[in-house]
C-alpha cells in the first residue's frame, strides 16, 4: 500500500521538531473525555484514548467518530482491505491524510508502534499496518489523523477542566457502536464526582463497557 507511506516516521518527525504532539497524565494511559464547555470542532463531545509517547509526550486517537469511509474504499487496489468490516474512524486533526492503526496484540504489531495500555497498540508505521491488514484485518481499528501532545501539555489542559479523565477499556473501544458514548461517559464522570466529598481535583474512574 504505497499510499500508507506518508505515515512513516512522521511520528518521530513531530517528536524531533517538538511540535504539538499530545499527552496523558503522565505515566499511564487514559480516556479523555471532553468537558462539554470543549467547544473546539476538532475535540467537541470526544472521548479519547491516550497514552505516553516516546518523545516525553503523549499520544492518541478519537474513538468515537466513525467516518462514512472504509479502508477499502481508501485503498480501493488492495486486495486485503476488503476484509476490514469496521469503517475507518476519525482520530484526530494531526497529519489528517495519514492512516494510523490501534491493534489489539499481546506484543508489539511491528516497528512504529507505542504500547497504550495492556493489549493495546498504535501503530504508526505503514509497512506494521499493512502487515496487521493482511494477517489480523479485524483486530485493529483504522484511523486517519491522531492527537499528540508536548511534555506535559496534557496535564495542563486537564488541570484547565478541558478533558474528564477515566481508566481506558479495551471493550470500549472497540464496541460497535460509538453513538451517545461521550455523553455516557460524560455522565459516568458526573456521578463519580457527585459521590467524591469536596471533589474539586481531576479523578480517574473506570470506564464501564
Amino acid at each position: 500500500m504505497r499510499a500508507l507511506c506518508i505515515i512513516a516516521g512522521a511520528f518521530l518527525l513531530y517528536a524531533a521538531a517538538g511540535l504539538p504532539v499530545a499527552q496523558a497524565q503522565e505515566d499511564e494511559p487514559v480516556f479523555l473525555v471532553a468537558h462539554p464547555m470543549f467547544r473546539d470542532l476538532d475535540y467537541r463531545q470526544t472521548v479519547l484514548i491516550a497514552a505516553p509517547a516516546p518523545n516525553g509526550g503523549h499520544v492518541g486517537v478519537i474513538i468515537n467518530r466513525p467516518t462514512r469511509r472504509s479502508l477499502a474504499s481508501l485503498f480501493p487496489e488492495h486486495e486485503p482491505s476488503k476484509k476490514v468490516i469496521d469503517p475507518v474512524y476519525y482520530g484526530g486533526p494531526f497529519s489528517r491524510g495519514a492512516l494510523v492503526a490501534l491493534v489489539k496484540s499481546e506484543k508489539t504489531p511491528g516497528a512504529g508502534s507505542v504500547r497504550m495500555m495492556d493489549h493495546l497498540f498504535l501503530a504508526f508505521r505503514a509497512k506494521t499496518i499493512d502487515h496487521v491488514i493482511e494477517s489480523t484485518p479485524n483486530d485493529a481499528r483504522y484511523y486517519v489523523g491522531y492527537v499528540g501532545w508536548r511534555p506535559g501539555e496534557l496535564r495542563r489542559e486537564i488541570e484547565r477542566g478541558l478533558w474528564r479523565v477515566l481508566d481506558p477499556d479495551l471493550g470500549v473501544i472497540f464496541r460497535n457502536d460509538t453513538e451517545g458514548l461521550w455523553e455516557e461517559l460524560l455522565q459516568q464522570t458526573r456521578r463519580i464526582r457527585a459521590r467524591a466529598p469536596g471533589a474539586g481535583a481531576p479523578r480517574r474512574v473506570a470506564a464501564q463497557s
